[in-house]
């Protein structure tokens, strides 16, 4: 199950030298409920080489806007700080793995 991600743990979260993987959801959209499934299946299946979480748009402003957020689902990959990659809507489960292979 992914790591649930908000305004007060972002930072800690992302203190690490690991690749991070953030989804960007709110619970009334359509596209992010298929994405959501995709997410856990990830976080388990990469569990000892990257972080993976999901943040409630709805209940975080400040890490949303922070991150210029305005569609979703939006999925961050974030290495040592920075954004080195990002999906917005929804994808098959191999467009986000191709992305994580490629960065760790």
């Amino acid at each position: 199950m992914a790591l649930q991600i908000t305004d007060a743990t972002i930072n800690e979260v992302l203190q690490t030298d690991k690749l991070v993987v953030i989804d960007f959801w709110a619970e009334w959209c359509g596209p992010c409920k298929m994405v959501g499934p995709i997410i856990d299946q990830i976080s388990e299946e990469y569990k000892d080489k990257v972080i993976v979480g999901k943040l409630d748009v709805d209940n975080n402003d400040d890490t949303t806007s922070k991150y210029g957020i305005r569609n979703i689902p939006t999925v961050l990959f974030i290495k040592n700080g920075e954004v080195v990659d990002k999906v917005v809507g929804a994808g098959a489960k191999s467009l986000f793995t191709d992305k994580i292979d490629k960065l760790v």
